[in-house]
């Protein structure tokens, strides 16, 4: 169940009501006249099922309520209420499965913008992969996994491709790469400086390391692994249950790969420049796919269930009539 709290001046906040009022799947509505003041208008306030909001915040975007006033949504942890109950019954699918695509382009757009928090988190999470590196320590591989923030701009790649959002689709390739760049530079720097203190040789980047050699030997499974860490992270972001992301935050080598091409450039090591860089491209390219299919997927079986609802509430509002 979604809660909805809607703003608009005092004739955009009646047709919102009639789309409201007349949605089977809408419960709780609530009307309060003038209560508004920036924009001044009305607010209203409603309960919608999962199953149906995308559809109900469509009708409400093209009545341009979006434009001159807000439209909020908010998830609902815990409700009481027969009605609900009912509201939800009447709309088709599940609720766990749903995909409220406002609700996941305005997560992405978020998280995927390029800002100092997002080059703090890539940097400090290549910095741990390059030690990781070093000691050959798979805890701190994943540890960097898991630190690395990147999943979801590369998510966001596929979602600007499947709703034809190309500011959401540059968007999220400026921040991978710049972020990537920028991480890598800094952690060529401080691979450098320990190298120049004798805390890191040569040796140790190029020693047999049996519990991170994967890192910078990409393989088919390489590329099997991203196509399935990234469906699952993508049916993470877009459903009701989020707790597939972290197995996929430790189950694609993207901030380590990262992490052994900077050591590779401190110590001028083609080799593990050369195997790194492609391991990060088959992740990155394994999980750019994998998003945008699982994405395609997801539109056009909600596309039909769409379709399907609209024609169970056209068949209710002629019956009403």
């Amino acid at each position: 169940m979604l809660h909805l709290r809607i703003t608009a001046p005092t004739d955009l906040a009646s047709s919102a009501v009639e789309i409201l009022e007349e949605d089977p799947a809408v419960s709780g509505l609530v009307v309060m006249p003038s209560a508004a003041r920036k924009p001044e208008g009305d607010l209203v306030l409603a309960d919608v099922a999962r199953e149906a909001a995308d559809g109900v915040i469509d009708q409400l975007r093209s009545l341009g309520i979006h434009k001159e006033g807000s439209i909020h949504v908010e998830p609902v942890q815990t409700w009481l209420s027969q009605s609900a109950f009912e509201a939800e019954q009447a709309a088709p699918g599940s609720s766990a499965d749903t995909v409220v695509w406002a609700q996941v382009t305005q997560q992405t757009y978020e998280e995927s913008e390029l800002n100092w928090t997002y080059l703090t988190f890539m940097t400090l999470a290549t910095v741990l992969a390059a030690i990781a590196i070093v000691l050959d320590s798979q805890i701190l591989v994943i540890g960097a996994m898991v630190l690395g923030p990147e999943f979801v701009a590369v998510a966001a790649l596929g979602l600007g491709l499947v709703r034809g959002r190309s500011n959401l689709f540059k968007r999220a390739v400026r921040t991978l790469l710049i972020g990537f760049l920028v991480a890598i530079a800094v952690t060529a720097l401080a691979a450098l400086a320990a190298r120049g203190l004798g805390w890191i040789t040569e040796a140790d980047v190029t020693a047999e390391r049996p519990s991170t050699a994967f890192i910078y030997t990409p393989d088919k499974w390489s590329f099997i692994v991203a196509l399935i860490a990234a469906a699952a992270g993508v049916l993470s972001l877009t459903s009701a249950k989020v707790g597939g992301l972290s197995g996929v935050f430790i189950s694609v080598t993207t901030v380590p790969a990262a992490g052994n091409v900077a050591l590779g450039l401190a110590f001028g090591l083609g080799d593990e420049i050369w195997g790194s860089t492609l391991q990060l491209v088959v992740n990155l390219a394994g999980m750019a796919a994998a998003g945008w299919l699982t994405l395609a997927v997801q539109q056009v079986v909600w596309k039909r269930i769409s379709e399907q609802r609209a024609k169970l509430v056209t068949r209710r509002r002629n019956r009403v009539a």
